[in-house]
């Protein structure tokens, strides 16, 4: 990379640095797990970088609130990266951050669904203030809107409204909101590659490899889930599904919707992933397995982009992943704790969970 690109990612270099540093370390995951219960976790998270923003009345931090509100630590700094990234770099994270607000339409297209009141919808919801195309008040009129067709004409002025209506005729003969949320992922991970093919270089390459992994995990889970659990036809796995990637291919795709060997086409694609070992596709245990696998890798990966050269898309992408995995793990943490569930049947399931970090690092 030229001068010029060094000076552009300096500052967000930096940045990404001291966020890092942030990030819980083992110790504070071991006190975690081992927490009493859920005033235990809250005690102890009010040391780490999510302390202030669990500073609100203590009868109101629910185990859902209290989600929520370690949420707002990712907010943050996807708005502060966002906003220091150089184009087109800042692009992809702009993509990225996208995410969440389409996570947040389907949300509340499942309130208005099933008839919810916008209290209940709201904390499920990712806070978001900034780079959005929909603010909570907009969602608030869909929720009370009370009527699926009429919420999607709420999105009118935004990017997500011919997606949503090219896919309602199929809803109303239905009355399923799958096919709402298909158009919405597919249209929003087509949108991703677009992002990643802008780059150029050194990013392109870091992109390719983070952002396409992770693309890739989401489509080959697309599939098999699309096959073992809702039992959909070969074709509509096809259609379900996206047709590029980084390693996995179209071929892949087709041989899953096929009824190939789940084990053998991740295994070709992921020869080095630990924990595949012994997986069983007939059972729901051993795509969990799976699927905890794939994420262990992408976890691994990212946080090997912090070795090497570092003025590149790579290390804030990288960041932001390993933040989302991080708050993933709060979440199951913290719903565990709040319901008194045995740390045995919670644990494994964590992505970054530290034990699992040590095993892969053998």
């Amino acid at each position: 990379m030229c001068a010029r690109g060094v000076t552009a990612y300096s500052v967000i270099h930096a940045t990404v640095r001291a966020l890092y540093s942030t990030m819980l370390p083992p110790e504070t995951w071991d006190a975690l797990i081992q927490a009493h219960d859920f005033d235990a976790v809250l005690g102890i998270l009010s040391k780490t970088v999510y302390g202030p923003y669990l500073e609100i009345e203590r009868q109101a931090l629910t185990a859902r609130r209290a989600v929520y509100q370690t949420k707002r630590h990712l907010a943050d700094v996807y708005e502060k990266l966002v906003r220091l990234a150089p184009d087109p770099g800042r692009q992809l994270l702009l993509q990225l951050w996208r995410l969440y607000e389409v996570d947040n339409l389907k949300a509340t297209l499942r309130g208005v669904e099933t008839g919810a009141s916008w209290d209940q919808v709201r904390y499920l919801l990712f806070p978001m203030a900034k780079y959005t195309a929909l603010t909570p008040a907009e969602m608030e009129r869909m929720v009370q809107s009370g009527d699926v067709a009429r919420a999607i004409e709420r999105t009118r002025a935004t990017p997500y409204y011919n997606t949503l209506t090219h896919a309602l005729e199929r809803y109303q003969a239905e009355q399923n909101l799958f096919p709402l949320e298909v158009a919405l992922d597919l249209d929003y991970h087509r949108g991703l590659w677009e992002s990643i093919n802008q780059l150029t270089g050194t990013d392109h390459e870091q992109a390719l490899r983070i952002v396409g992994t992770v693309l890739d995990v989401e489509n080959l889970l697309w599939a098999i889930r699309y096959r073992v659990y809702h039992h959909l036809s070969e074709q509509e796995i096809i259609n379900y599904t996206l047709p590029l990637g980084y390693q996995v291919c179209d071929e892949d795709i087709r041989a899953i919707a096929a009824g190939a060997s789940i084990a053998s086409v991740v295994k070709r694609i992921y020869p080095n992933v630990d924990g595949l070992e012994g997986l069983s596709e007939q059972t729901g245990a051993g795509l969990t397995t799976l699927e905890l696998a794939l994420q262990r890798h992408i976890v691994n990966m990212c946080r090997a982009v912090f070795v090497g050269y570092p003025f590149h898309i790579g290390i804030p992408v990288a960041y932001l992943l390993l933040n989302e995995h991080e708050i993933r793990d709060l979440t199951v943490l913290v719903e565990a704790k709040a319901s008194h569930l045995a740390t045995e049947t919670f644990a494994t399931m964590l992505q970054v969970h530290p034990l699992s970090t040590r095993d892969d690092q053998r």
